[in-house]
């Protein structure tokens, strides 16, 4: 069996991960849910290391069989050498044998209308300093989202945009803005190093492939001040809870000040879900806060469970509520109103939007 066979596989069945483990045979998630592959037999260790070794050179192979685990990202070619995409992998080992989970990334890049997601979403495209989060589950399209934000500035902008990565997921096509990708444990061994040096690449747009604790959040925040306009994703499950978050990662003698720094830097959050259709595949609903001076205030003065509440009343300045943006999915007719409930952060506020 050859990895090329199963990344076609999943290609064609338009999955977005792949499993290989011992004893299973190879299992793609598609619209969310596992599928095993059932013409292909059970997976062995030998097989496994086979397929991974083939996709990494010496020197990942060692980092992997020291470290028990490696993320590297690969592109994918069909038997014309035409792009089938990207995909993000992480090899690791359970129970003491190698397994992996290798998630697609599609060769083209997605505008924020074709992926369903609110048209507001364009103008962080024109924005030009501030800090921008995308937040959600794993597995929700945070990274698709931030990619077409990224590629609408692209195309529209000349700008120096430098993206820091673990590992590398969008290859950028050629626009008005020039790119420097970064890949962890390729072109950089530190996100702190990276994102100091990342002032004297002479960035207009830096990206952080993911705030991951408190010194990359103080980073994005000091990158924001200093003019920049800063791109990340989180893994929080709303708004609110993003904030409290990124202030909870400090100490508490230093919170005040956090609170301060990054009610001035933000601009806007997005907080999405990817939930099933009536006639299948999946839509993102989404929640969107704005930088408003109101909620400038209420980070400032630590009221972070008013959040919730401003979004829901703000619709003016175009934030949009978890539950409003199911409430019309429900309306339009593109999901149940039983799929609305078990995403919904609010079934009450879900059913008097309903009512």
């Amino acid at each position: 069996m050859i990895i090329k066979d199963l990344l076609n596989e999943a290609v064609d069945r338009k999955a977005s991960d792949l499993h290989l483990l011992p004893d299973i045979s190879p299992t793609l998630r598609i619209d969310g849910l596992l599928t095993i592959i059932s013409n292909y037999p059970i997976l062995t260790i030998e097989e496994i290391e086979q397929m991974i070794f083939s996709l990494i050179n010496p020197e990942q192979k060692e980092f992997l069989l020291t470290n028990k685990e490696i993320d590297f990202s690969i592109d994918f070619t069909g038997d014309g050498n035409e792009s089938r995409g990207r995909f993000r992998v992480n090899a690791y080992y359970q129970r003491g044998k190698l397994s992996a989970v290798l998630r697609l990334i599609n060769s083209t890049i997605q505008t924020v209308e074709e992926l369903n997601l609110p048209k507001i979403i364009s103008s962080f495209a024109t924005l030009r300093q501030g800090l921008v989060l995308i937040c959600g589950p794993t597995g929700h399209g945070k990274s698709t989202t931030l990619a077409a934000i990224i590629n609408e500035i692209n195309k529209t902008r000349s700008a120096h945009i430098v993206t820091i990565e673990d590992p590398i997921e969008y290859a950028y096509p050629l626009g008005k803005s020039i790119f420097s990708q970064r890949e962890m444990g390729i072109d950089t061994h530190s996100w702190s190093v990276a994102l100091r040096s990342a002032l004297r690449e002479d960035p207009d747009i830096i990206v952080i492939g993911e705030m991951r604790d408190s010194n990359t959040m103080e980073s994005a925040m000091t990158l924001a001040e200093t003019g920049h306009l800063v791109f990340s994703t989180i893994h929080t499950n709303s708004a609110a809870q993003s904030i409290d978050r990124i202030v909870d990662s400090f100490s508490g003698s230093q919170q005040n000040q956090i609170r301060a720094q990054l009610a001035s830097v933000i601009m806007g959050i997005v907080s999405q879900r990817l939930v099933p259709k009536i006639i299948g595949g999946r839509i993102p609903a989404v929640e969107i806060l704005i930088g408003t001076s109101a909620i400038a205030t209420n980070i400032k003065e630590g009221n972070t469970n008013l959040i919730d509440s401003i979004i829901q009343t703000s619709s003016k300045d175009g934030m949009i509520s978890l539950d409003a943006s199911l409430a019309k999915l429900v309306y339009n007719g593109e999901i149940s109103f039983d799929t609305a409930k078990n995403y919904s952060l609010n079934n009450d506020e879900l059913s008097r939007l309903l009512s």
